[in-house]
């Protein structure tokens, strides 16, 4: 009998995206994409397509806990990330679970507003998921807008994404990664990672043109798959970004929008 392969599980606590572009679609993908099991707690149902989320419908606090217990209990992931959190009580929930439950490495994509711009977090919820949950991570991931917001100021430049890498390490005792591909006036799309002991400046081509639904999602996700792998934060944070940079590179169209290139060739 032919030995069967073994592999290691993913988490993704996030919301469900119907686009199929962006959340735990997205999150479930990736992880397929590289070779890894994908296990999820879905926190909020989304009525949504690339242009526009239509309704939000949260699952109950103690049924997203529910379903952390069960994937715990018998598929213990390798490492988890968390996306769309939605609400305070949710982000509670999840936190203490998680507490319960260490080491487990933790990514935090601070997922807050969609590309088509419909908040995603709700503004009391900002202050738990600073508070409670990026205490816990390994590798916290904002874009240059959910950078901005925590930091409290605009971020115009690689040196503004530095500064506020190195403030975000020190603040919360975790890695960050700053992501800079909205940054104006630069021909490469350019992230910022800093783990309190090394930092790196992390570049690929910006490509015009391609507006892509779901790059964070993705680019967490990947993350989260080579850590469940084994490999270490930074070199994670590295092959993430060739596969999202790949991803984005090879994508295709449907309908009338751009959709990323999961299974792309690396």
């Amino acid at each position: 009998m032919t030995r069967r392969q073994r592999l290691p599980a993913a988490l993704t606590i996030a919301g469900s995206d119907s686009g199929g572009g962006a959340g735990i679609q997205a999150d479930m993908k990736t992880f397929a994409a590289l070779r890894v099991h994908g296990t999820s707690a879905i926190t909020c149902l989304t009525a949504q397509n690339p242009k526009a989320v239509l309704g939000v419908q949260p699952a109950s606090p103690a049924f997203v806990r529910k379903q952390l217990a069960a994937v715990f209990a018998e598929l213990r992931p390798a490492a988890i990330k968390t996306g769309m959190l939605y609400s305070r009580p949710i982000i509670r929930v999840v936190a203490e679970f998680l507490r319960e439950h260490r080491p487990v490495p933790l990514v935090v994509d601070p997922v807050m507003v969609a590309t088509s711009g419909a908040r995603l977090l709700k503004p009391d919820a900002i202050q738990s998921l600073l508070n409670d949950l990026l205490p816990l991570a390994a590798l916290v991931t904002p874009n240059l807008d959910e950078a901005r917001l925590i930091v409290g100021r605009p971020l115009r430049s690689v040196e503004d994404l530095r500064a506020a890498a190195r403030e975000l390490s020190k603040r919360y005792g975790c890695a960050v990664l700053v992501k800079g591909g909205h940054l104006r006036g630069l021909r490469v799309a350019a992230d910022v990672f800093h783990s309190g002991k090394e930092e790196s400046l992390l570049t690929a081509p910006f490509l015009r043109g391609i507006s892509t639904h779901g790059t964070g999602c993705t680019y967490s996700a990947a993350i989260t798959a080579h850590l469940a792998r084994g490999r270490s934060l930074s070199k994670a944070v590295c092959l993430a970004k060739e596969y999202i940079s790949q991803a984005i590179a090879q994508s295709a169209v449907v309908g009338e929008h751009s959709v990323l290139n999961w299974l792309n060739r690396r």
